[in-house]
């Protein structure tokens, strides 16, 4: 480009910092930014709004805000953007009062709070399991003649859901279909799940009937969180059929599927049957991850079959996974009580 006599203008430096900071290279994009306003291009608030957006969602909130500071100083007012991301930044790091603070200063600023701004903030909140606040924002943004969009209900679902409030998630289910914002296949997956967690498998299933009855997409990860339900809820025969029904539904199962149906299987007992499942996972192209290690090996541990746990904690390691720490307590408790092999504690502790 410039050895083509174009020089680059604060458009064609903006984009190059916005690729810089999507791969975490920061020296490179302060060089840039150095390198701009020594060209005598002054960055603008997107040059700045970029930069703060990428260090928040990596967690380098101190810096953003210095970026910020520096917008400031150079007299360049952040905009709803800006502070948005910085407001995010702090959610992700559960600052919950300094993400507040940042919303009542765009506030007062007299900035165009909008459905991402709200949103963003409600998010922070459910995450935190604050849902009480995240449903005020709700009706405050409401009052405010502002519309909720589905990703907002999606996360206030969610929060509903993690809360054990299922009656509210339902309730908010239904006031968004009569506000005629329609559900998407996430908001039925948030939902089936708050359902099977909190032991509504019956709500559940009939959710899932209508579903169908929508002639709705219906993926792997509807039919995992069903599986997952009925596990829940003891019904491993159940969970087994539509288990190995779903090839004729033209799906095939993915990690977490096969993850879901071995602790299913572990739980009820069953778990030369789990075993040969892990066999069969892998036999079939999809590779078990940690978890699906961690999991049979909890499983063995728990149905007293701490030998075959141990096969399976070498198989782990090889495969460059490591113990978390629910397994990491089970080991812990083994060794404790004298119930592990000596000639294995080299391998355990490689495992830890």
């Amino acid at each position: 480009m410039m050895s083509k006599g174009i020089a680059p203008d604060v458009i064609t430096y903006n984009s190059l910092i916005h690729g810089v900071c999507k791969l975490g290279e920061w020296k490179e994009a302060t060089r840039l930014l150095n390198e701009m306003v020594s060209k005598n291009i002054f960055p603008n608030v997107l040059t700045f709004s970029v930069l703060v957006d990428a260090l928040c969602k990596e967690g380098m909130v101190v810096e953003a805000e210095g970026v910020v500071e520096m917008m400031i100083q150079r007299g360049i007012e952040p905009n709803t953007v800006t502070y948005s991301s910085l407001m995010d930044g702090y959610c992700l790091r559960g600052e919950m009062g300094k993400a507040q603070n940042v919303f009542e200063l765009m506030l007062s600023k007299g900035l165009v709070v909008n459905v991402v701004s709200y949103s963003t903030l409600i998010n922070g909140y459910c995450k935190h399991k604050k849902i009480d606040e995240a449903m005020m924002l709700f009706l405050d943004m409401s009052h405010k003649g502002l519309v909720a969009n589905t990703v907002t209900y999606n996360t206030l679902l969610d929060g509903f859901g993690k809360a054990g409030r299922i009656q509210d998630a339902q309730k908010l289910f239904s006031e968004m279909q009569a506000c005629g914002q329609l559900p998407n296949a996430r908001t039925y997956s948030i939902l089936l799940d708050g359902l099977c967690k909190n032991q509504q498998l019956s709500r559940a299933m009939q959710l899932f009937g209508e579903m169908e009855a929508k002639k709705l997409d219906i993926n792997i990860v509807i039919y995992s969180i069903l599986i997952e339900g009925l596990c829940i809820a003891g019904k491993i025969e159940s969970a087994r059929d539509l288990f190995c029904g779903l090839s004729s539904k033209g799906l095939q199962p993915d990690v977490r599927t096969y993850t879901i149906m071995i602790n299913g299987l572990c739980i009820a007992g069953l778990t030369s049957e789990a075993e040969n499942l892990l066999v069969e996972m892998e036999g079939k192209g999809c590779s078990p991850n940690g978890c699906t290690y961690n999991t049979i090996i909890r499983g063995l541990i728990s149905n007293k079959e701490t030998s075959r746990a141990m096969v399976l904690i070498q198989q782990m390691v090889e495969k460059g996974f490591s113990a978390d720490a629910s397994t990491m307590e089970l080991i812990v408790q083994l060794l404790s009580k004298d119930e592990v092999d000596p000639a294995l504690l080299p391998l355990i502790k490689e495992s830890l």
